[in-house]
């Protein structure tokens, strides 16, 4: 890691980006408790991709409280843009399940990364579902409100359940052809529409996969650091090429690693062996975000 950033000033950092993700989270979710849809102020990006008055909103609010203790950061927003520095960065999705959000459909969150050498070295996500934030720094476990967090330790596909994301940026026939693979080993499956949502539902325990052929990386580096130190295996490109192009996610449970081999083999890319420490007692590097 970039010896600007020891190990006090990543603390620092992953402890304000844990009060900003809450305060942007829950004020982001009381913003469309209290608006109607008119008022979100919807605006179209694309075919299904949209984006409102709160993504702007959220974004703003999580510069203004990163940089403001960080002035020396950059940021890397998806509503605001800007680049990777030679320092370290952050790279922000400030509601990620945007679509969902504008339905009133809680599965979506804010998500927090912050690069520095080519590396992830902090992930918060805030789960708007639960209320509640997740947590890694490289190399100290992950965390759900303060509390270890580790992976399913599921061995049987037939227990499986896994997640698969899908976008229009790839083809639908490859999704329905990969779907119908896991089905016939007896997976169950989900598609849910939040990249860190799904990929911290792997870490916690709650799915055994996360797959999605072409994300953003404001969507997936949080959520796959998190997964990474609670223990799963994750595959994806390297995060400098990520960060100008995006691309695919892979991660999942080390029980069931024969089963996704061949997502593996799709995407030519190679998994992150488990740490030894991943299963065994982390050290809680930040302070649990308070519940109010």
């Amino acid at each position: 890691m970039n010896s600007a950033f020891d190990a006090a000033a990543i603390r620092a950092r992953a402890e304000v980006a844990i009060t900003v993700a809450l305060e942007a989270g829950r004020e982001t979710a009381r913003f469309r408790r209290d608006s109607n849809f008119g008022t979100l102020a919807v605006e179209n990006k694309g075919l299904q991709d949209f984006v409102t008055i709160a993504d702007k909103n959220a974004e703003q609010a999580i510069r203004d409280g990163l940089l403001s203790r960080f002035p020396d950061d950059t940021f890397m927003g998806e509503e605001s843009g800007g680049r990777s520095g030679e320092g370290g960065t952050w790279v922000v999705d400030p509601i990620d399940g945007t679509t969902n959000y504008i339905r009133g459909f809680r599965h979506w969150g804010v998500s927090i990364a912050f690069v520095v050498g080519g590396k992830v070295g902090i992930g918060v996500v805030y789960d708007a579902a639960e209320d509640k934030v997740f947590h890694a720094v490289r190399g100290g476990g992950a965390f759900k409100d303060g509390l270890p967090i580790h992976v399913a330790a599921t061995a049987d596909p037939a227990n499986a359940l896994v997640i698969l994301g899908h976008s229009r940026k790839t083809s639908f026939d490859d999704y329905l052809a990969i779907s119908k693979r896991l089905h016939e080993r007896g997976m169950d499956y989900r598609r849910m529409g939040a990249a860190a949502i799904d990929l911290v539902r792997v870490a916690e325990g709650a799915a055994d996969l996360y797959y999605e052929r072409h994300l953003n990386a404001w969507d997936m580096l949080a959520g796959a650091l998190i997964a990474e130190e609670a223990g799963a295996m994750v595959a994806m490109p390297a995060v400098d090429s990520l960060l100008m192009n995006g691309g695919p996610v892979i991660a999942y449970s080390p029980g069931l690693a024969g089963e996704f081999a061949f997502i593996l083999d799709i995407e030519e890319l190679a998994a992150v062996p488990v740490k030894p420490s991943s299963a065994g007692a982390r050290r809680f590097l930040s302070p649990a975000p308070r519940q109010s």
